[in-house]
């Protein structure tokens, strides 16, 4: 199948009622006709079967439909859903991190992930280093002997830094082939981009964005090969985070997958039209953007996405107050966090998302105090277009 039939077709299983949309299967247990089958369903479970259900956080049939259709989108074995993006990151870290180990981690990240990084893995013995994933070599030399774990976005949050996922997976691997390398691709989705193919191990999405579609789910998942799922199903969700994603959510965002093609095709088109616009404003110092030329990675984004994604990043000329008086004066284009649903969202990331950064790290990530970040959504371009025109006349 084309890509855009998988996103309709990929996985789905007949049953026996003939529904054409996944059944929601809202059961925590699942019950057993004998003591035998409950052991033999057990067996089965653990030695990772498929189709075998006994508890919903071991798995849950509306669930695994889900994962069967991911990992067809991601180009891999196998998938594991979880109840947020950053429930499956911790997911994998929680699996993967011993005490003693190292984790090499680029500087641009999403605020939470830098904060779980930071702070909480440090807790447990975890060594984390920061550094600039543009620079192949320093993250060459940042390597150690105990690094277990590269981890990376592309493009980034929210600066729409992009970086080169084959290179640097290249690099991890010729330096320890058991070193795992594992990439967000929440911005991009594997409608854009697909990691896995270029090197990586693992990939994480937050399915609350782009995946979901209509702001209205939360959840998150993992794709890799059987074996490291079937190490996360168990070690890092059910005797761990216990992070597992309700049945309905998986069914909202099965149904968000299905128009996700044409979704990201409107997405696209609204965001490099809005680029081109705030480009050739003067109240702007620089567009963030993968689809511009003038993006300094805009060639590798051209060679490892389909297109360049929804999201624009955008530094205005002026002042951080006076930037808080452009944003707050958008009308059609809402002020919250989370990105990637119909509507256009805007916000300012060093006083919402990143506002735990520290003065140095938001320098480190390229988070000016001007910078705001802009979800673009599927309504007319036009419209978007004149509120922000509005908004650059009132302020």
């Amino acid at each position: 199948m084309k890509r855009d039939t998988q996103l309709i077709h990929a996985g789905a299983e007949r049953n026996e009622y003939g529904s054409v949309t996944e059944p929601v299967y809202r059961s925590s247990t699942f019950g057993f006709r004998s003591v035998e089958e409950s052991a033999t369903r057990a067996a089965g479970i653990l030695s990772g079967q498929q189709g075998l259900y006994a508890y919903t956080r071991l798995g849950n049939p509306t669930n695994a439909a889900l994962e069967r259709r991911m990992a067809v989108l991601e180009h891999t074995e196998d998938c594991v859903v979880t109840a947020s993006g950053i429930g499956a990151i911790s997911t994998v870290m929680w699996t993967f991190l011993e005490r003693g180990d190292h984790l090499l981690a680029d500087t641009a990240l999403d605020g939470d992930t830098h904060k779980l990084f930071d702070e909480a893995l440090a807790k447990f013995g975890v060594e984390v280093d920061f550094v600039d994933f543009n620079d192949p070599g320093l993250v060459e030399r940042s390597l150690k002997p105990n690094t277990a774990i590269v981890y990376f976005e592309s493009p980034c949050n929210p600066t729409l830094k992009v970086n080169d996922i084959a290179a640097i997976s290249a690099i991890a691997h010729a330096h320890d082939a058991n070193v795992r390398v594992v990439i967000d691709n929440t911005f991009a989705t594997p409608y854009l981009q697909n990691p896995l193919a270029l090197g990586a191990n693992l990939v994480v999405h937050s399915m609350t964005k782009y995946l979901g579609g209509h702001s209205d789910v939360i959840g998150g998942c993992i794709c890799g090969t059987k074996a490291d799922i079937m190490r996360i199903r168990f070690d890092g969700i059910e005797h761990t985070t216990g992070a597992v994603m309700a049945p309905d959510n998986a069914y909202l965002v099965l149904r968000g997958i299905a128009t996700l093609s044409v979704r990201m095709a409107r997405h696209c088109e609204n965001a490099g039209k809005i680029a081109r616009y705030l480009e050739r404003s003067p109240r702007v110092t620089s567009v963030h953007y993968p689809g511009l030329e003038s993006h300094p990675a805009h060639a590798v984004a051209d060679k490892q996405m389909r297109a360049p994604g929804g999201m624009v990043a955008v530094e205005l000329a002026g002042t951080f107050d006076e930037t808080k008086t452009f944003v707050n004066g958008l009308k059609l284009i809402q002020l919250a966090v989370s990105l990637g649903g119909v509507e256009s969202l805007v916000e300012h990331p060093a006083s919402m998302t990143h506002s735990m950064f520290s003065p140095a790290e938001l320098k480190a990530a390229g988070i000016a105090p001007t910078l705001i970040r802009i979800s673009v959504g599927i309504e007319d371009v036009d419209d978007l277009i004149g509120d922000l025109e509005q908004a650059f006349a009132t302020s």
